[in-house]
């Protein structure tokens, strides 16, 4: 919601602060179609030339993320924690072997299943799953199971970062992308240089229109948005901190509650919930065979 109102103010104020001071829009408009055509289209190629198919993918969906915010909420990072705490429970009581059938098929897991959004998350998943599968083979040095955990999450991170970059990248060359499509309206101007002075103003008006559009959708739209790509990036990528800090937790011989605990405070603030609420959730929850 936020940012949808930032784009209105955006162009209300642009806009509206010209009009007030005397601007007449008509010319504006009718040169930025063709403007936007020239700068439009050479972004869009500079962009496809510069990033491969997948950050490509990753930046329409940060596009529908920017808008919507991260995919992760309160009950999210609460489920993950009851998540991890059923999983180490079994482990603790049962013995390390009864999680295997959770970890190696969890989709039709009885303890993933009863938390879908975590489940389709492919990374927090795999991060889960692969640790534990770890520990059952006998890895149990905390130190290293962190070490591994915190490369995988570099690795991701830097991957959801390619988005932000990418959109940033084009924000810094569409002032220059701009200057071209003004150049090729002086040079259309310069074509008609016998014409008299009142059709030669509205065609270096046109012309000057490219260079406003290029600057105005750089520092007003592409850059904002990859600043906020960015943000989302680090807000999601604190889920991935919160498993790892689990599970480092009990392997250093933590109880279930603590390592769970230690997950907690890792939680933002405006999504952490309190005390009393995981231990209620934690007390209501039943380790299953």
């Amino acid at each position: 919601m936020v940012p949808i109102i930032g784009v209105v103010v955006l162009f209300v104020m642009v806009f509206g602060g010209f009009v007030i001071a005397g601007g007449k829009l008509e010319p504006v408009l009718e040169a930025a179609p063709h403007e936007m055509i020239t700068i439009g289209g050479a972004g869009l190629a500079a962009f496809l030339i510069s990033n491969s198919m997948a950050t490509i993918k990753a930046t329409g969906t940060g596009f529908v993320k920017v808008f919507k915010g991260s995919q992760w909420k309160k009950q999210d990072f609460i489920d993950v924690l009851m998540l991890l705490f059923l999983l180490t429970k079994t482990m603790k009581t049962k013995g390390i072997i009864a999680v295997e059938a959770h970890i190696e098929n969890p989709k039709e897991s009885s303890i993933f299943s009863q938390f879908p959004h975590i489940l389709h998350d492919h990374f927090a998943l795999d991060l889960i799953c692969d640790t534990l599968r770890m520990m059952t083979m006998n890895m149990e040095d905390p130190h290293q199971v962190e070490s591994h955990i915190d490369k995988q999450i570099e690795k991701h991170h830097h991957e959801a970062l390619g988005p932000s970059h990418a959109m940033q990248t084009l924000a810094d060359g569409l002032p220059a992308l701009g200057i071209v499509a003004a150049v090729l309206g002086v040079i259309k101007t310069m074509g008609s240089i016998d014409q008299p002075p009142p059709i030669l103003g509205a065609m270096i008006g046109g012309a000057l229109v490219g260079t406003f559009l290029g600057v105005f959708l750089a520092y007003g739209l592409a850059g904002p948005m990859s600043a906020q790509m960015a943000v989302i990036a680090d807000a999601e990528g604190k889920m991935y901190h919160i498993i790892r800090d689990v599970l480092v937790s009990y392997l250093h011989g933590n109880a279930v509650q603590v390592a769970v605990e230690m997950g907690r405070a890792g939680i933002p603030s405006e999504f952490q919930p309190s005390f009393a609420e995981i231990e209620e959730a934690t007390n209501n929850a039943k380790v299953e065979g």
